[in-house]
Parts: structure tokens; sequence; C-alpha cells
């Protein structure tokens, strides 16, 4: 690092942010220690003094694109060498990656576990001049009432928990967030409330695994009794979550679901596999009646519940007739939508110490067999809506055409139509005239 003035009197910053809506939110908290710390936003990557990635390690692809961004920054930095650049997230939390960030010119890099630090270590990086690598290879206690910058909008995301106890053979997560740990009911509250009084009318509480919410807490709250907490906030008009597990989620849940009015009737639940014995290899801790089961359960209590799912093909073993017990689950639970991924070896899993006995082409051809059965029954379910009356809330602006405006259903299903803009932010009423796999359109009644 050479020694410029510049690298302290520049404090624009800029956050690039990769994979989930935690990161999301962790990028909301960066944001706010920054901003507490001078530093104010950039719109133009050119004119950051701070460049921060925030980081995916779920999957190679996430981590290529972070890497192949690291190139850009590396010859940006050539042009700029007052510029910093910082990397936290998932990746930070890998060892293996660590040893190649030098090569790439990051300046500072921390963990998913102590994003608080992050404006200590870019001044001890510029009052130092060399690079600082900090990362807690354990998680530690959850920090409460850090500073935050949230984007204007409508909807806030709220992490009830961080880390996961499941240690999926395919999944990283553990390793990079940590074992679960529960925030205090009072904090969410307080969290929830706030973003009420500043205009939020929607909430997605975050956990890996939502259902185990509550355990290691020193009073006795489960997720259900949170809902419950959550629905009584005023100024709150819907309630969404993310994501659950299909081994922990109770009756007593799904009565929440069912019986309070704010949540949305929308439950995200990964399936994974529909063979027992991929299942069993994914140390997923269920078997395809159970799910099965719990599938006829959500939508006999709650009517009109979605259920979308995420699923993965080519696992270590999986033969033929494995991934047709995939097919078979697809066609019986008939998903509202789902993430669908070929699997990736992630080192430090256990799954990548198994034999990959499965081409490329084959995991390619098995994901276009699943999408095509997938894409026609979300375009079937979503065409039984054409003609009725749905209740949206208006987000804004399409994307895709900016003289209309999209909104979301309950069920989380995107609607377009036409209607004036002093709607974004209400609830409304559309009649669907057209449904697609992806979206549907309809008329403001």
């Amino acid at each position: 690092m050479n020694k410029k003035p510049d690298r302290v009197k520049n404090r624009n910053y800029t956050i690039l942010s990769y994979g989930c809506q935690m990161n999301i939110r962790d990028s909301e908290t960066i944001a706010g220690l920054l901003e507490a710390a001078g530093y104010q936003p950039s719109p133009r990557l050119e004119e950051a003094g701070l460049v921060v990635l925030n980081t995916c390690s779920v999957r190679h692809s996430a981590e290529n694109k972070v890497f192949g961004k690291l190139g850009e920054l590396k010859q940006l930095k050539k042009h700029h060498p007052e510029m910093l650049v910082a990397l936290g997230g998932c990746m930070a939390q890998l060892p293996e990656i660590r040893a190649n960030l030098r090569k790439q010119g990051v300046d500072v890099v921390f963990g998913t576990h102590n994003i608080h630090e992050l404006p200590l270590l870019i001044e001890e990086a510029v009052i130092g001049q060399q690079a600082v690598y900090r990362v807690w290879d354990r998680e530690g206690e959850i920090v409460e009432s850090l500073p935050v910058v949230r984007k204007t909008g409508l909807s806030g995301f709220v992490n009830i928990m961080y880390g996961c106890d499941n240690y999926c053979s395919y999944c990283i997560v553990p390793y990079t967030r940590g074992r679960e740990r529960s925030r205090r009911p009072h904090d969410i509250m307080e969290e929830v409330r706030q973003l009420a009084d500043q205009g939020y009318v929607e909430i997605t509480l975050l956990g890996q695994n939502v259902n185990s919410y509550g355990r290691g807490l020193e009073e006795t709250v489960d997720f259900a009794d949170l809902l419950e907490q959550v629905n009584g906030v005023g100024g709150i008009k819907r309630i969404r979550f993310t994501t659950s597990h299909p081994k922990d989620m109770s009756e007593k849940l799904i009565g929440a679901i069912a019986g309070l009015d704010k949540v949305c009737e929308h439950v995200h639940v990964p399936l994974q596999a529909g063979s027992n014995a991929v299942l069993k290899a994914m140390n997923r801790s269920y078997t395809r009646e159970h799910y099965w089961e719990l599938s006829q359960r959500l939508r006999s209590r709650i009517p009109g519940v979605a259920i979308t799912t995420d699923l993965i093909v080519g696992f270590p073993g999986e033969s033929e007739e494995d991934f047709w017990d995939t097919l078979d689950m697809v066609r019986k639970v008939r998903f509202d939508a789902a993430f669908t991924f070929m699997y990736s070896k992630r080192s430090g899993t256990k799954a990548a110490k198994m034999e990959e006995l499965i081409s490329l082409d084959e995991k390619r051809s098995r994901l276009l067999r699943l999408n095509h059965i997938q894409y026609k029954i979300a375009s079937d379910l979503n065409r039984a809506f054409e003609g009725q009356k749905l209740e949206v809330l208006v987000e804004g602006p399409s994307k895709t055409n900016s003289e209309k405006l999209t909104s979301r259903t309950r069920t989380n299903r995107i609607v377009i139509f036409e209607g004036p803009r002093d709607l974004v932010g209400r609830m409304a009423q559309v009649t669907i005239t057209e449904a697609k796999t992806f979206s549907m359109f309809g008329e403001l009644r």
C-alpha cells in the first residue's frame, strides 16, 4: 500500500452485495457503520475511496462473480491508487479463499462474525499502510444496536437468528455463519417497531432455519410466539419469513400462519431432493413421506397457501431412479415456484469428499427436465387466477415498463398493472387478466 493522504480524505464508499437476503441485510449494517464513521455513499465506483464486497460462498458461481469483480477493481486501482478494497461475508470465512485475496489487492478482510469491527479495520489499514485481515473463526455474542442504512422502501429485512446447526452435507453455511444464535424478542420487536415508524409496511423475518428460533434463549419463546408478537405491531400490513426447515415445522407454527392476519400465506420449505437415499446422504433429517405429509397439512390448514422450495440435481450418487423420485415429488406437491440448482462441490463440506459419478452434461440434462416440469406447474397454477380479484401491495414502477406498476400478492406472486403512482405503498384490488410462469398481469378494480 502506497502512503497517500487521499486514502484518508476520500470517504466515499460503495458496497457490492452478493448472495442471499441475509447478505443484503448485512450490507445495510455495513453502510450504517461506515456512515457513522464519516463515510458517504458514492453512486460511481470510480469515485469511491472505499469499495466493500459483501460476498457469498454457497456456490462456485457466486465466488467466480466476486473474483471477476476483484479483477476489475485491481485494474481500477492502477488509475486510483488511493482506493481501498474491503471484502467480507461468507467467502472471507474460508481460509483457502483468504489466501488468494492478497494477490487480488484486497486491503481489508473481515468475516461474518465481526462486521462491527469494519471501521476500525479500515483505519488500521490506512494508518499502518498495510493490509489488515481479521476474521473470527467462531461466532461471538450477538451485537445489537448497530447503526443501519436502509434504502427507502416498503419492505424491510429483520434478522431473528444467525447461524445453522443442521450441517447438511452439501452446505457451507454452518462453517461460514456459525452455530445457531437467536436474538432476544425484545431486540427484534424494537427493530420492527422502528421500521413501522419509518413507514415500512412489510417485514421479512430472516434466519437459516426460522423454525428453530428461540432455542438457547433464557425466555421460553418459539417462532410461532414471535410471529404473534410481530403481528401486533401497528403499521405493519404483511409479515413474511424465510427459511423453514421441513423437520422443524410444528403444528403450532402452521396454526400461527393460518390464524394471524398479517402473516402471508406463503411458506418456503426446501425439499432439496425427492429420493430418501439422497436426502439421507444430504443429512436432511426427513424423508419424502414426511415432506409430502407436511405439504398436505399446510394446504389443508392454510387455505390458498403457496409452497415454494429449493431443489438440487446431480448430488453425488444420485441415480436416474433417485432423480425420478424428485420429479415425482414435484408433480405431487405442485410447488408454486422452485429455485433449482445443479450440485456444486463446496470444499470443507462432507459432500465434497463423496465421489462424483454424474457428468456436467447429465446434471444439465436433469436440470432442464426438472425445470420443464416445474415451469409447467407454475404456469398452470398462475393461470388458475385469471379472472380473480386479488389484494396486492403496490411496490413501485415496473422494472420492464415504467408506465405500469409492479405489485405482489400475499402468496408472493408478482402482478403488473396500470395505475396511479400514489398507489405505491398501498393495498389495491386487481383483477388478473393474464398469467404467465413468473408473473401475472391485471387491471385495477
